[in-house]
């Protein structure tokens, strides 16, 4: 198998944050990072067809579990919600149900072309995972079935996808948002142009202050975000757009590097949000106070994915080539990292003044 002790290693230009590291991460580019979400167990999703799980402890202690494979690069995954179980996506046209305890995985999706993003819909009156492909297909599968329950088609390739239940959001080539209602069963609820100018990146739903999905994030290329509300009071001054991932100006007429918003992750009980970029930054935002409270150093490689664990304590984030800028400047030389931060204090909400 493989080794995976979690250590604190001493600040080299690799790790400036001081960060616990994950050793021997994925050999290749890492497409998502996922805690469980309700223990300590994260997973790895990698371009070299793997996906891998480890135990964490919040002290920087962590054991290997296990390890499995597609025949093509893994470009999602995410969890069963009993926490025992992981579906992964992948270029190889398939989705697979890998059940931890047995360490088998076996397929339980099929399109006509990769297959960009999986999630799990755990619904009062059923249960199902979806799958979005690059085939313009989004499909509902009972795991115990051969063949979809229910499949949309979408207007272009799925590009990135998340789900919270009652309320799922897909985000498609041309900059195309759908919003689905998951009540009773998936219905398509509007459509909407993206906000953002450049091709989005990423999507992720957030709560309100009862708890309740109420929104949506959209990182794009063109390093910015968008916070949208599914059905806001006021669009205008509720919905906005924040520029992050650049490079700071230092004199006037300077150009200013923009980079990618890769992922985009929510703490579970404080709101805030983390951002990770090409530029090798992860930021932590409170949407709600409009400001930003902490932008961390470069790494050598962009971040290309992050996660909060079940409870906030610990903020994990994959360090790897994100291809952003081409084969002429991959550098096989540098290598990849995952990285765990304590972070429960750096993402508590600003005090709003008196």
């Amino acid at each position: 198998m493989f080794q995976s002790t979690l250590a604190g290693t001493m600040a080299g230009s690799h790790n400036p944050a001081k960060d616990f590291e994950l050793q021997q991460p994925p050999e290749d580019s890492i497409s998502a990072l996922k805690f469980s979400p309700n223990s300590n167990y994260l997973v790895a999703s990698a371009w070299n067809n793997t996906i891998r799980c480890w135990e964490v402890q919040e002290n920087g202690q962590s054991a290997a579990k296990a390890q499995q494979s597609h025949s093509g690069p893994v470009l999602s995954c995410c969890w069963h919600s009993d926490g025992t179980k992981v579906f992964t996506a992948s270029c190889d046209k398939t989705a697979k149900l890998w059940d931890l305890q047995s360490n088998q995985a076996v397929p339980v999706a099929q399109h006509d072309a990769p297959i960009k993003s999986v999630n799990w819909i755990q619904a009062p009156n059923y249960s199902c995972v979806v799958t979005g492909s690059w085939d313009k297909k989004l499909k509902y599968w009972d795991t115990r079935q051969p063949n979809p329950v229910l499949t949309h088609d979408l207007p272009e390739r799925c590009y990135c996808a998340d789900v919270d239940y009652p309320l799922s959001i897909v985000c498609t080539a041309n900059r195309g948002i759908i919003i689905y209602n998951l009540e009773n069963t998936p219905t398509e609820f509007k459509k909407l142009e993206s906000p953002l100018k450049y091709q989005h990146r990423c999507v992720t739903i957030f709560r309100d202050k009862q708890n309740q999905p109420t929104g949506f994030a959209l990182g794009s290329i063109e390093g910015r975000v968008a916070i949208q509300y599914i059905n806001p009071p006021d669009p205008s001054k509720d919905n906005f757009t924040f520029k992050c991932h650049r490079s700071t100006i230092q004199r006037t007429g300077q150009s200013q590097d923009i980079f990618a918003v890769n992922d985009i992750a929510f703490h579970p009980s404080h709101g805030t949000l983390a951002t990770v970029g090409s530029d090798g930054r992860y930021s932590f935002w409170d949407k709600d106070a409009r400001t930003k409270l902490k932008t961390s150093e470069a790494m050598e490689l962009p971040i290309v994915a992050s996660d909060f664990n079940f409870n906030g304590n610990l903020f994990a984030y994959a360090v790897s080539y994100d291809w952003s800028k081409g084969h002429e400047q991959y550098n096989p030389q540098k290598k990849n990292y995952i990285f765990m931060r304590q972070a429960t204090e750096e993402l508590k909400p600003r005090q709003k003044k008196r």
